[in-house]
């Protein structure tokens, strides 16, 4: 198990473990339709309830060593988020979203990155999945720049949506550099 008060730092970023006070910035970056429509398990519209437990659930995830979910804070105040989560077999699915105030300044790669590094370097996993809606080319972008590979494309159900959508599948293997 990973302590809580873990940091991770970038160049602008900190990235340290959710906590229950950050649900209601939670509410306000999702209740952006943009933000939230890219997201596949996202409940919509988003509910103070519904994020309260969103972190709850995450701290559970992190103690017992399943996930490690990171608020992504600029200046103090959380912008997003980066995380692993479904870890075994060596591997992990990385995630993220941010504040679309915050889309196109290179937050997503940063954050990202250190997240990917955490997972190599500190929980030593041998591989990473991801993916994103495949109307989210610049999500693509970014994992493409942290050394992931397209690996194929799927339909998976979207809770936003309410169907099931196309998601583009990537992979990175820990030797990736």
């Amino acid at each position: 198990m990973i302590d809580r008060s873990i940091r991770l730092t970038t160049a602008r970023l900190s990235l340290r473990a959710f906590e229950s006070d950050d649900a209601s910035r939670l509410v306000e970056i999702q209740s952006n339709w943009n933000v939230t429509r890219m997201l596949r398990l996202a409940p919509w519209p988003p509910t103070l309830e519904a994020m309260a437990e969103w972190v709850d659930v995450h701290g559970q995830e992190w103690r017992a060593g399943e996930a490690y979910r990171f608020a992504c804070t600029l200046e103090g105040q959380v912008i997003g988020c980066a995380d692993i989560d479904a870890i075994g077999s060596g591997g992990a699915e990385l995630g993220y979203f941010f504040d679309e105030a915050h889309w196109g300044k290179g937050y997503a790669r940063e954050a990202a990155g250190a997240v990917r590094d955490f997972a190599f370097q500190t929980l030593g996993l041998d591989h990473l999945v991801a993916g994103h809606a495949a109307e989210n080319p610049a999500s693509g972008k970014v994992l493409e720049a942290l050394g992931f590979r397209y690996i194929g494309e799927v339909e998976k159900f979207s809770k936003p949506h309410g169907r099931d959508v196309p998601y583009r599948l990537l992979r990175l293997e820990r030797a990736w550099r």
